[in-house]
C-alpha cells in the first residue's frame, strides 16, 4: 500500500468551480442568467474561507499538481478579493 496520494479529477473540477464562483462574486465574470457583473463580498469570502479550510484539511493528501492548483486558486482569489475590497 502506497502513501503517495492518487490524483482525482473531481478535486480539480471542484477547485475550478469554486474559483469560477469567486470570480462571479467578485465581479470578474458576468452572471450567466443576467449577463451583468456584480460584487458580493460576503459570498466571495465564503468561497475563499472554504478553499482555505480545504487546503488545511487536505494538506499531505494531495498530489503535487492538486496542491499547486489549490494554492494558485487561493492566491488569485485573495488578490482579487483584496483589490475589490480596496475599491469598495
Amino acid at each position: 500500500m502506497s502513501d503517495t496520494p492518487k490524483a482525482d479529477s473531481r478535486f480539480n473540477d471542484f477547485v475550478f468551480l469554486q474559483a469560477q464562483n469567486a470570480g462571479l462574486f467578485l465581479g470578474q465574470l458576468p452572471n450567466p442568467a443576467t449577463g451583468e457583473t456584480s460584487v458580493n463580498l460576503k459570498a466571495a469570502a465564503t468561497v475563499l474561507d472554504s478553499l482555505e479550510m480545504l487546503a488545511v484539511k487536505t494538506r499531505g493528501n494531495l498530489t503535487a499538481e492538486e496542491a499547486s492548483l489549490l494554492e494558485k486558486a487561493l492566491l488569485n482569489i485573495r488578490a482579487l478579493y483584496a483589490n475589490v475590497e480596496d475599491l469598495g
